[in-house]
């Protein structure tokens, strides 16, 4: 899976690249198109609401078949969304937080159904977490996806170890699946080897199993129905499966959106990880622990002294503190600013920074406010099987 020094696989993203994945080449890798201002021009227009700042920046950069979902809005025709998340720890990372936060802004503009997986079950089988852990994994991840503010008449949230057993449709939808991929796809898809467990060979049917609509019965009564998949490229592979067997199984082929890795701390060349608490601010972490993770852990993109920095300005292709900011700061104007203060050398790698801790600071405060309001209740009333008004 390797193009020159980049790895990029559902399991590991690495560069030897200082600024980190080159995704020019892995659009070609893929065979993916590249979001480009033409489909912008065409989003905004048919939409009438200016397209996100991670469409406008490129931080979703690359599709497949978005025009298609677009002919589907123009002409009033349904479709839905499908995104997921793998729960290995109790608190999620600001990095997790990206295909959330741009799911919400779809749903509201699009005023579509949207679905989300909490693949317990993978994370059971690859990080061998018993499976009450993976569960209750799921439940607590579910409270951070949930306070960002997903409408609950239109958002159905599953755990695969709780939910499949009791929807003879999905599982149906699995075995449809399973059936249509070899042994030998599997393993050149995914690079499965011989001493893997069965359960990783059985697994990606199951991630493809939400993109089609026939799985939720009590939500779209059995049409066949468009699905828009907003996720990180190292998902993809599973989405290839899926869009090559769709057809097969009488459904309409998945469309994707999707987007960079969010960096680590320390640099482009791998991405955040909930493994290494020094890669990443967790969305418990308090206004202390994300100044101090800040301050000591972002890479810097600024010269060696003052002098030389006042001199010769800041890369911010490789700073981390910038590279952030172009996730978290919506102001386009402001993030202009910063940037040509900081590449003429005006704008120092401290101050950078600060500018970057006060808005991680404000997002984690209020997204953890957000998050104390949801009970145990309130997730098991997104989790419960029903109708989203399709």
């Amino acid at each position: 899976m390797a193009a020159d020094d980049d790895i990029v696989t559902p399991w590991n993203v690495t560069s030897k690249n200082d600024t980190g994945i080159d995704y020019d080449k892995l659009i070609k890798r893929f065979g993916s198109s590249k979001i480009d201002d033409e489909l912008l021009v065409r989003f905004e227009k048919i939409t009438g609401k200016k397209p996100h700042h991670f469409l406008r920046r490129g931080i979703f950069f690359s599709h497949r078949d978005m025009h298609t979902i677009l002919n589907l809005y123009e002409q009033g025709k349904p479709f839905y969304l499908y995104t997921g998340r793998g729960p290995s720890s109790d608190a999620m990372h600001l990095g997790h937080l990206i295909p959330f936060m741009f799911c919400k802004w779809l749903q509201d503009v699009f005023k579509v159904p949207l679905v989300i997986q909490l693949t317990d079950d993978e994370k059971a089988i690859w990080k061998n977490i018993k499976i009450e852990d993976a569960i209750k994994l799921s439940y607590n991840n579910a409270k951070d996806i949930i306070a960002c503010g997903f409408k609950p008449d239109k958002t159905f949230i599953f755990s695969n170890l709780e939910h499949i057993g009791n929807n003879p449709a999905f599982y149906q939808n699995m075995i449809r699946i399973q059936r249509c991929v070899t042994f030998n796809q599997v393993k050149g898809i995914f690079g499965f080897g011989d001493s893997d467990p069965i359960g990783k060979i059985a697994f990606p049917p199951t991630q493809a199993s939400p993109a089609i609509s026939g799985s939720f019965p009590f939500i779209f009564k059995n049409q066949k129905v468009h699905c828009l998949i907003p996720c990180a490229i190292d998902q993809d592979p599973y989405f290839r499966m899926t869009r090559d067997v769709a057809p097969r199984i009488g459904y309409p082929k998945p469309a994707l959106l999707h987007s960079t890795f969010f960096p680590a701390l320390q640099g482009s060349q791998t991405k955040m990880s909930s493994s290494d608490n020094n890669t990443a601010i967790f969305l418990t972490d308090t206004a202390k622990q994300i100044k101090n993770k800040v301050n000591k852990h972002a890479f810097s993109g600024g010269q060696a002294t003052i002098e030389e920095h006042r001199q010769f300005g800041g890369n911010c292709d490789i700073d981390i503190s910038y590279q952030w900011l172009r996730f978290f700061l919506e102001d386009d104007e402001k993030l202009e600013e910063i940037r040509k203060g900081y590449t003429s050398g005006e704008i120092l790698t401290g101050e950078l920074k600060k500018e970057l801790i006060e808005i991680l600071q404000n997002l984690v405060t209020a997204h953890q406010e957000t998050r104390s309001k949801i009970t145990d209740d309130i997730v098991k009333e997104y989790m419960v099987p029903r109708d989203l008004g399709f």
